[in-house]
């Protein structure tokens, strides 16, 4: 993104904006930083203050900045089979009771990549990745199934990644 489009960006957009949850309020240049480091995420911060129209260090103070306040990470991605983790799922999980205690306590486990409340059939999905099939029984039906407030869960069990991307931008 150059800094032509980073101009081009719509009024409200321009002067700043507030996240739909209610976090920092991000102008247009913080939009472009994110969506350049999405793109990738270890290009410098000279080349991306040339696309945003800013210096090397104003870059360095905002992507800190956004760091800070939690709005991006900066993190290398792996592909789980290649670093030994070779099965994952997603499990849905149905609750009784209070769902934010549960979703804490999942969140704690290390193999729970990924924990969202929903609304739907599932209070809960949890994205786990296991070593093997042994682990992921060992974590759906001792671990998982253990929390206290659990009620059941269905597990969809990876057969094959086909499209995993961070590169949504900044709507």
């Amino acid at each position: 993104m150059h800094s032509e489009a980073v101009a081009s960006r719509s009024a409200d957009q321009k002067d700043s904006r507030e996240s739909r949850n209610g976090g920092p309020r991000l102008d247009a240049v913080s939009l472009a930083i994110i969506e350049q480091l999405q793109e990738d995420g270890r290009r410098p911060y000279a080349a991306i203050g040339k696309a945003v129209g800013l210096s090397e260090a104003a870059v360095r103070q905002r992507v800190q900045k956004l760091l800070d306040q939690g709005v991006m990470q900066i993190v290398a991605v792996t592909d789980p089979l290649t670093v030994g983790f070779r099965r994952q799922a997603m499990v849905g999980v149905n609750v009784e009771g209070d769902v934010e205690s549960v979703a804490e306590a999942l969140s704690a486990m290390s193999e729970c990549e990924y924990v969202v409340m929903t609304a739907g059939s599932f209070d809960l999905m949890v994205e786990v990745v296991c070593e093997d099939d042994d682990h992921l029984l060992e974590v759906i039906n001792r671990r998982i199934r253990a929390v206290p407030g659990v009620r059941s869960t269905e597990s969809f069990v990876y057969l094959k990644l086909k499209k995993q991307t961070y590169m949504w931008g900044t709507r």
